[in-house]
Parts: C-alpha cells; structure tokens; sequence
C-alpha cells in the first residue's frame, strides 16, 4: 500500500495535500512535533513526535519505501527518501529525485557556508505563491498516480 508522508512543521500544502491523497483513497501522515490541529478525515493520520533535533525527519525516512510520496523542503529528508525509493515533492511541486538530488544538496550545502561566512548576508528565500501551489497539485497528482501504479 502506497501512503503519503507529510514533514508538516512549515509545510503550506497539508490542505492541498489532503485533498488529493482523499480523492486517491491514500493514507496520509502527517509529521510534527505538535502545533498541528488533527484532521478528522478517516485517511489522515496525525503523528506527534518528540522534540529533538530531526525526530521528524527520522519518523518519515524510517517508514517510506517504494511506492510512497513524500512532501518535504528539508533536503537532507528528501535525500533518505530518495534513497529509500520514494518519490519526493518539495512544497513548490518540484520533484527530488536520484538524478537531482545530489546537486541539490551540493547548493543546500554551498548556500550554507555563504550565510555562515557572511552573517549581515539579508534575505531568505521568495514567497510562497499561489503559481507553487498549482504546480504542487498537479505535481502530486501525478506522483501519487505513479505511485499506485508500483502497488
């Protein structure tokens, strides 16, 4: 059975998110470490875990394999599931993968060292907007589509 993995400290598409995985019929878990409102709907499942450093992290890449989807922005997850065989969604629909993910975390790693060598360096990353969003449905349209097709 294929089941969507959620990292949702800082995630803005767990509605989004729950919408599709609903229309799919797929389990979906949703990783924090509290803050979150549980969803009442029967596929969701809300996971608290304990504080510490990538407890989180550590719940998803434990449990995902093959014909799962995981929907992160934290690199280093993406790169256990990806190694795991999962399929990996960032936030904006960008999808990580063996082919990408490598260079991907090179420039995680790069950007970094620049802000740790340069600590007035201002500015963080763009905003969310309502374009990621689109390409994040239809990104995990496709993927948990994919997905059930592993079954």
């Amino acid at each position: 059975m294929s089941a969507l993995y959620i990292d949702a400290d800082a995630c803005p598409v767990k509605a989004e998110a729950e919408k599709v995985a609903t229309r799919h019929r797929i389990k979906m878990f949703v990783v924090s470490n509290g803050g979150l409102r549980p969803s009442q709907n029967p596929l969701v499942e809300t996971v608290i875990v304990p504080d510490g450093p990538d407890v989180a992290d550590m719940w998803i890449a434990d449990r995902c394999g093959p014909g799962d989807v995981v929907v992160t922005g934290d690199i280093p997850l993406a790169a256990k599931c990806v190694e795991a065989g999962a399929q990996v969604l960032k936030h904006n629909g960008e999808a990580l993968s063996a082919a990408n993910i490598g260079n991907v975390l090179a420039t995680r790693d790069l950007m970094t060292d620049l802000r740790a060598a340069d600590p007035f360096r201002q500015g963080g990353g763009k905003g969310f907007t309502k374009a990621d969003r689109s390409r994040f449905l239809d990104a995990l349209e496709r993927s948990l589509r994919a997905a059930k097709s592993k079954i």
